[in-house]
């Protein structure tokens, strides 16, 4: 249908989106009493209702099991996270035995470059896009200063284009192959947590692995959002965390990914623990350490299973309902957010860019050109939560799980009053 600026279209859209019974599968936060329009599942996604009896099994199995819930707990805690591997594969495409759950983001990329960046005198540069998250970029920089380096003189940034918002992917393959025998990996943010770009991801793991270089990816902003084929792409690692588009609550665990070309190794560089060992051995406590055939081999420590229970909860979600289904709603409420916009800025007397290039997900990045704070704390105040970003861009995620066409409509209505009221 033709999109309008009007209640009555936002709730034909509704009726006609086949996710739309999911909204009701998350609890919202109220604001003045009434459910808030929420934007920003690129930072914490909404709880899921089923979360909660995921972790309430967990603490009735501690409760009457105790130290045997490890074995008799009707999901056993000792191989708990496994059960996370294969319909995660499934989102990020890749094997299940790629794949793992252990740890926080920037914990398991600093592990992973144990694996994956080990320098030499002249193969030793890192390329990353500029202004990458700032926990990527102080994790670069102990990274070359751990290996004796200066990060001036390792970390290679791609910077956008003079008045561009947003990255070319030519500056990306140009600079890999101009840096050349002397890079020892790629490692960038696949969806850029300001503007919201999509990189091609694929074409520039090829770049990499072409001049001899591993390529990794921090998919923080890319998994539950966007398509992802990492074992077809060829990528060496991956990790990302689950609390944005995949719901699985605050500061909760991180999933890993290392492609099937690395697994059941024993002669590659890797920190290792205890649950990396092989689980049929595991507990005769011997000196020597046997690798997990899979990803589970980078484990350290047993999975904290009161964080994993809510990621599970969330996955079954996903197996549900299936990443393509998710990405056609994404594409179409993303489009009818920006329609709104345009509308709204056609009507008042304002400027707003949307930064965030047709390559995207479900993000939207506007600055807000002649508008302050005051209008982002306007939108707080009336139930629109969403997220500010100096000097004065608002990040849009309509997570498509959640959101709706009429949050769209009601958020425009929002916008355009406090644009008036000023």
């Amino acid at each position: 249908m033709t999109f309008k600026n009007t209640l009555s279209c936002a709730q034909e859209l509704d009726k006609n989106d086949p996710l739309r019974s999911y909204r009701n599968e998350f609890h919202f936060p109220k604001v003045n009493g009434k459910q808030v329009i929420y934007f920003t599942g690129n930072s914490l996604g909404l709880q899921p209702k089923r979360t909660k009896k995921y972790v309430d099994d967990v603490m009735t199995d501690w409760a009457e099991l105790a130290v045997e819930g490890h074995f008799y707990a009707e999901k056993p805690w000792w191989d708990y996270h496994e059960r996370l591997a294969k319909p995660l594969a499934k989102v990020v495409g890749a094997l299940p035995e790629e794949v793992s759950v252990m740890n926080t983001l920037t914990v398991n990329l600093h592990l992973l470059m144990v694996s994956f960046y080990t320098p030499t005198a002249k193969r030793f540069k890192i390329i990353c896009e500029e202004k990458a998250f700032p926990s990527d970029q102080y994790m670069l920089q102990s990274q070359a200063r751990f290996h004796g380096f200066d990060p001036n003189n390792v970390i290679v940034e791609v910077k956008k284009r003079e008045g561009e918002h947003a990255w070319r992917t030519e500056d990306f393959l140009d600079k890999i192959n101009e840096v050349g025998d002397e890079l020892a990996l790629v490692l960038i943010g696949g969806v850029n947590y300001y503007n919201g770009q999509v990189l091609d991801m694929e074409a520039i793991t090829k770049a990499g692995k072409s001049v001899g270089a591993n390529v990794g990816w921090d998919l923080a902003h890319g998994v539950g959002n966007v398509e992802l084929k990492l074992h077809d792409w060829g990528a060496d690692f991956a990790a990302w965390c689950s609390y944005k588009y995949m719901n699985s609550g605050p500061g909760n665990a991180s999933g890993i990914y290392v492609h099937e070309h690395y697994l059941n190794r024993k002669d590659i560089p890797r920190f290792e623990g205890w649950w990396g060992t092989k689980k049929d051995t595991r507990f005769l406590m011997k000196p020597e350490f046997e690798p997990m055939e899979n990803a589970d081999a980078w484990q350290i420590s047993n999975a904290p299973i009161l964080a994993v229970a809510p990621y599970l909860a969330s996955l079954e979600l996903f197996e549900e309902v299936g990443m393509p289904a998710l990405i056609e709603k994404r594409d179409k409420i993303s489009a009818y957010l920006e329609f709104i916009l345009r509308e709204i800025d056609a009507d008042v007397d304002s400027s707003f860019e949307i930064i965030t290039p047709k390559d995207r997900g479900c993000q939207l990045s506007v600055f807000l050109h002649g508008e302050g704070k005051a209008l982002f704390n306007y939108l707080m105040e009336n139930g629109v939560i969403t997220d500010w970003r100096e000097p004065n861009v608002i990040r849009l995620a309509p997570a498509p799980f959640y959101c709706s066409y009429e949050d769209m409509y009601r958020f425009g209505q929002i916008l355009k009053q406090g644009i008036l009221s000023k």
